[in-house]
């Protein structure tokens, strides 16, 4: 009986965790491919987990930051999803490539074509942004989730320090310092695969190299082989003329 209300205590425990625990992964959240470093340009993906058991997810709308405009957004084509793209007019001009941006994207609307995100899927949209601000260690994306019922779930409280997280964070992305060579943006997975190209560039000379080698190495034994083969010819030959002349 003991162990029997032990493991039944174990069991409601797990399951009160669980719950307690799921909201907190369960929302709709931003992460960059790779980093997003101040003053540069980043991909970022915006996750979005199906919560409904008896709907899916057909629509996403994220609002972009209006107090650090960029100058550059540009979803990624999605097949299965219409993706509009608003722009509104800048109070303040932004610069870019030494030319005055006096419009920026405010909106980006993710709409499915066909069932979209289903119950116990998620799905990421891709999005490259620039140049990033350098006044501010995060940016905060206002979001908004549609589902097939019409339910609309807003992702639009702000997470502040030193608070608890709210029922409804709106997705907040950090940004990482700037690169002191002015590598802007420059992720770790492309320095990797750069030093990896060295690394098979220089595997492929040596072994160029130790292959001429091996073929220079190889002509000569041969060259020698050949001569003594020769020679052993000509002193074969010598002898013989001896011995019929003896004869």
């Amino acid at each position: 009986m003991k162990a029997s209300r032990i493991v039944a205590a174990g069991a409601a425990a797990g399951i009160t965790v669980l719950a307690l625990s799921a909201p907190a992964f369960a929302h709709v959240t931003v992460q960059p491919e790779g980093t997003a470093a101040k003053g540069g340009y980043a991909v970022i993906d915006f996750k979005v987990p199906n919560e409904r058991d008896d709907a899916s997810t057909t629509k996403l709308e994220v609002n972009f930051p209006a107090d650090h405009p960029l100058a550059s957004v540009m979803p990624e084509p999605m097949p299965g999803w219409k993706i509009d793209v608003t722009k509104s007019k800048l109070d303040k001009p932004l610069e870019m490539h030494g030319e005055k941006i006096t419009e920026a994207v405010t909106k980006v609307t993710w709409t499915a074509d066909g069932e979209g995100i289903k119950a116990g899927f998620f799905q990421k949209f891709p999005v490259s942004i620039g140049t990033l601000p350098e006044d501010t260690d995060q940016l905060a994306f206002k979001a908004l989730q549609t589902y097939s019922n019409k339910e609309v779930v807003r992702w639009i409280e702000v997470p502040q320090k030193g608070k608890e997280e709210p029922d409804n964070p709106a997705p907040v992305l950090e940004l990482s310092a700037a690169s002191e060579d002015g590598h802007h943006g420059w992720s770790a997975d492309e320095d990797s695969d750069a030093k990896s190209a060295e690394k098979t560039s220089a595997d492929t000379a040596a072994s160029d190299s130790t292959s001429s080698a091996g073929t220079d190495t190889t002509a000569r034994v041969l060259g020698i082989v050949g001569i003594v083969v020769g020679a052993a010819g000509v002193a074969y030959g010598v002898l013989a003329g001896r011995r019929r002349s003896d004869a």
